[in-house]
């Protein structure tokens, strides 16, 4: 019987040797990460410079609006003080909705609005008002205005549908995200959006909220600007993974490593 043992031993390394290839790979994680940390300092400076102009815009006194409005133009007219004359079409009344507000339930008013003298028909998004005012027979006369009306607000690109929002049924009169082309096809009016502006204090709030009547949102700019948090978290990444990948690169020999074994 002739053992293993009892061959001539030959010293090795045990382990020593790393993967390149492994390295290179957890160098893409600094890398893309500072990266994606450059990219997100470039889109803060064009949120700040995008909020500054629609902020600027906001201070401007009310412009009239105009009888003809080319749709594709109202993106360079975003978050700009209008005045809209005409009478309201409560009879083509569309609510968006359910909306939260206060920590209530409720909807969204949008109503055309019939501009005279042969001028376009828009949207108007009236403001907010409470579930059970739903139905216009349960608002005050208030609520519900005849004849020629101005209102004042601003002109607006829609916010978008996530995917969570589920589709608009306009035969069914349920209208869960403003589409503007849909609304505007269903209740015969022209793609402009206005959504009216008030800045009520509390007890104003309950007494509209108990009329039914549309509570307008605030002018101000209502975009978000996280960016600075992405920065921070992409370039935190970057500087954490770049240290781990120099301490694994450079690590020394651990004590399994340095030992030698006998084959």
């Amino acid at each position: 019987f002739f053992s293993v043992v009892d061959e001539p031993g030959t010293i090795v390394r045990a382990g020593h040797h790393r993967s390149t290839a492994g390295l290179l790979f957890l160098a893409i994680i600094p890398v893309t990460a500072f990266i994606l940390g450059t990219w997100q300092v470039q889109r803060l400076g064009w949120k700040t410079d995008l909020m500054a102009r629609l902020e600027d815009r906001l201070i401007r006194d009310p412009l009239p609006l105009p009888p003809r409005i080319d749709p594709s133009a109202v993106p360079e007219f975003d978050y700009r003080r209008v005045l809209a004359t005409g009478r309201l079409r409560h009879d083509r009344e569309m609510l968006i909705g359910p909306r939260m507000r206060e920590g209530e339930q409720g909807y969204m008013v949008v109503t055309p609005l019939e501009r005279p003298d042969g001028a376009s028909t828009i949207l108007v998004n009236r403001g907010w008002i409470s579930k059970k005012m739903a139905d216009q027979r349960a608002r005050s006369p208030d609520a519900l205005p005849q004849g020629m009306v101005t209102v004042e607000g601003l002109l607006r690109e829609p916010w978008k549908k996530n995917m969570f929002t589920p589709d608009n049924k306009p035969e069914k009169g349920e209208f869960y995200f403003p589409d503007v082309h849909q609304m505007a096809e269903w209740s015969g009016s022209e793609p402009i959006w206005i959504e009216v502006t008030m800045e009520p204090d509390y007890l104003q709030f309950v007494d509209l909220q108990a009329q039914g009547i549309p509570i307008g949102r605030q002018a101000e700019v209502s975009l978000r600007n996280n960016h600075a948090q992405y920065i921070f978290t992409w370039y935190g990444l970057a500087a954490a993974t770049s240290v781990m990948l120099y301490m694994l690169a450079k690590r020394p020999a651990s004590a399994s490593e340095a030992a030698k074994r006998v084959r």
